[in-house]
């Protein structure tokens, strides 16, 4: 089992950053993709970024340029540093992780999710 947990967020006001963390334990071989998520109120979740375990990155379009997705391996944790936010990049922010798991064939992953963080961008 992979237990995810967020860190920071809260209320930012607009034209402010702010940085989550993510902190993955549990028993696994390891962790490859890691990724945030974000819901907005009334709204599907949405991929924000993500990162391989090379450290290959990608983005959605309302988050490039402003947002950094990065990671330690070494202390299986992911951040995202989110600058010049918006109302509009209110919501809960889900970290999510793919992970090799024990018992799982070779190569696959299991896919994980932590229970959120609030960021709430005040104007």
């Amino acid at each position: 089992q992979v237990q995810l947990v967020e860190s920071g967020g809260g209320l930012v006001q607009a034209g402010g950053s702010t940085r989550l963390s993510c902190v993955a334990s549990g028993r696994f071989l390891s962790i490859e993709n890691m990724g945030w998520y974000r819901q907005a109120p009334g709204k599907q979740r949405e991929l924000v970024a993500v990162i391989t375990s090379g450290g290959s990155t990608a983005y959605s379009e309302s988050g490039k340029g402003r947002f950094t997705i990065s990671r330690d391996s070494m202390q299986n944790t992911v951040y995202l540093q989110m600058n010049s936010l918006k109302a509009e990049d209110t919501g809960v922010y889900y970290c999510n992780a793919d992970a090799r798991v024990y018992g799982q064939a070779l190569g696959s992953t299991r896919n994980y999710w932590g229970q959120g963080t609030q960021v709430t961008v005040t104007s």
